[in-house]
């Protein structure tokens, strides 16, 4: 016996890292200080343009929506998710990301497949001005069905001490302000599956969706890093919350303070439509779509009501709304 006839190929995992250097070399930025092939990733820890720089970090995955992509064969738009999702995650604490590291660990390796989903890491890392310092592919066989894959990974990202985002400038009487998502982002597949995909195809075309469901369930997972930066370097933000799982009250319930909740005018936005395909293929009820689903609302900023039109007038290209504000609560 050797390696490969355990199940376990060298050879497809040099192939990966072949396929993939062009894409990462382009993710390189100024404070790297390493090659891709090191036993670990080199970052330079000095940050002159900062008083007291934080580091922030954030793991993270793709849950079930990597079953969506298996199904659909396509792979490249789930590593940009991840990326973009953790860069949310640092964001809603101030932070912009300075260098991620991803897992990729299936079965079988297929190399086209893996090459798909780092590049697409590669591509938003690229995006986001965050270097893609290193990573691991694991081949497991007998892990994972045939197939099927996992993908996790780890940011991390610098704030200023002073302009840390924690909740803790969170007031009564601060408004709310919706940006919207792209879609379902990386939450609640288990559900969306379950109520769509006996009745409907991936390349099945819907109207109501512009296109197959396929598409829309995959779309990528934003990031508001370039559209909210501007909005913190002006120390305009009291908070922000990522929507993810737990929907708009469960995540922003996160930075309320003792004393204060959350007043949400669920009619404000219109509810993108794959939304409502999924509520009426699963029969799912209001409150466990606004459990389990951003509805799109991607990210909630919380803003003191007198900086509300600085803040919509920093974004002219985003179609922000309001979605609520923070109310006392009652003795």
């Amino acid at each position: 016996m050797d390696y490969a006839k355990s199940g376990v190929s060298i050879a497809a995992g040099e192939a990966v890292v072949d396929k993939i250097k062009p894409a990462v070399a382009r993710t390189r930025t100024s404070g790297v200080l390493s090659e891709i092939g090191l036993f670990g990733g080199l970052f330079d820890g000095r940050f002159p343009s900062y008083d007291h720089p934080v580091l922030v970090a954030s793991t993270d995955g793709v849950g079930t929506k990597l079953k969506v992509a298996i199904m659909a064969n396509r792979h490249g738009t789930v590593g940009q998710c991840l990326v973009n999702h953790c860069v949310n995650d640092i964001l809603a604490c101030g932070a912009k990301p300075l260098f991620f590291l991803d897992y990729f660990a299936t079965g079988k390796l297929e190399p086209d497949v893996a090459a798909d989903v780092i590049i697409g890491l590669a591509k938003a890392c690229e995006e986001n001005g965050c270097a893609l310092l290193g990573g691991e592919t694991a081949e497991m066989p007998s892990m994972y069905a045939e197939g099927d894959y996992d993908i996790a990974g780890t940011i991390v990202g610098v704030v200023e001490k002073e302009r840390i985002l924690n909740g803790s400038r969170v007031q009564v009487g601060d408004v709310l302000i919706g940006l919207p998502s792209s879609g379902l982002h990386t939450n609640g597949y288990s559900l969306a599956r379950a109520a769509l995909l006996d009745k409907y195809s991936l390349d099945e075309h819907l109207d109501e969706l512009d296109g197959t469901l396929g598409s829309a369930l995959l779309a990528v997972h934003r990031s508001y890093l370039n559209v909210v930066m501007p909005l913190l370097e002006a120390d305009l933000l009291h908070g922000i919350s990522h929507i993810t799982g737990g929907g708009i009250v469960g995540n922003t319930s996160r930075i309320l303070q003792e004393g204060q909740s959350l007043n949400i005018d669920w009619g404000s936005w219109d509810i993108p439509p794959i939304f409502k395909l999924i509520q009426d293929a699963g029969s799912i009820s209001d409150d466990a779509m606004r459990e389990a689903f951003n509805l799109g609302v991607g990210m909630i900023l919380v803003v003191a009501p007198e900086n509300v039109d600085a803040v919509l007038a920093l974004m002219p290209n985003e179609h922000a709304f309001v979605v609520g504000r923070i109310d006392g609560t009652q003795a």
